[in-house]
């Protein structure tokens, strides 16, 4: 803390806040580490995702201002130039710019609450699996977030919906296959 010249407390809640979301588990010893999910874990969490973020889509859809749109190319530009640089905090921040832009239009700020503690559980997880996504066909393939803009301006929400429902179906199963999982102990 001092060498960030940050005082303690404000370190301190930001730590009990990330325990709190589990995005953090505190050891015995008070050491916070990133949690490793399990399988099941991860499964639910993508299956959350399936149903909130069609939802925010849907919700934002009727929201949408030009300059968003303007914003969603951008971002479409900049994960394209992301991936063929190989690098995967451009698409990270691509990826994630892209979908928050849309979402924090949806006009519900629990639905978004949600959405990101789910994306926090996950981070973790697409950090290690960078390398794996870049390399895989999946990481190769045309991002869906193009044909999820198209079909917004042309005001195509269930298709641009479909869309979203697609590419992170197509992300999760990609993940279960290749990434290691913590044992469940239940």
């Amino acid at each position: 803390c001092a060498a960030l010249s940050l005082s303690p407390m404000p370190v301190r809640a930001a730590l009990r806040r990330l325990i709190n979301e589990r995005a953090l588990d505190a050891k015995p010893s008070g050491t916070a580490v990133v949690p490793r999910m399990t399988r099941r874990e991860f499964s639910d969490l993508t299956a959350m995702r399936l149903q909130l973020e069609p939802l925010a889509l849907t919700l934002a859809a009727p929201h949408l201002k030009p300059a968003q749109f303007d914003r969603f190319d951008a971002f479409v530009l900049q994960h394209e130039t992301a991936r063929l640089e190989s690098d995967p905090k451009g698409v990270r921040q691509a990826d994630t710019g892209f979908l928050f832009e849309l979402y924090r239009s949806c006009g519900s700020a629990l639905l978004l609450s949600f959405i990101e503690s789910l994306w926090l559980r996950r981070s973790p997880m697409f950090w290690e699996a960078r390398w794996a996504l870049l390399g895989s066909s999946l990481g190769r393939a045309p991002h869906r977030h193009k044909e999820i803009t198209d079909a917004l301006r042309q005001g195509e929400t269930a298709m641009a919906r479909d869309f979203l429902i697609d590419e992170i179906r197509n992300a999760g199963e990609f993940l279960l296959e290749a990434m290691r999982f913590r044992e469940a102990t239940d």
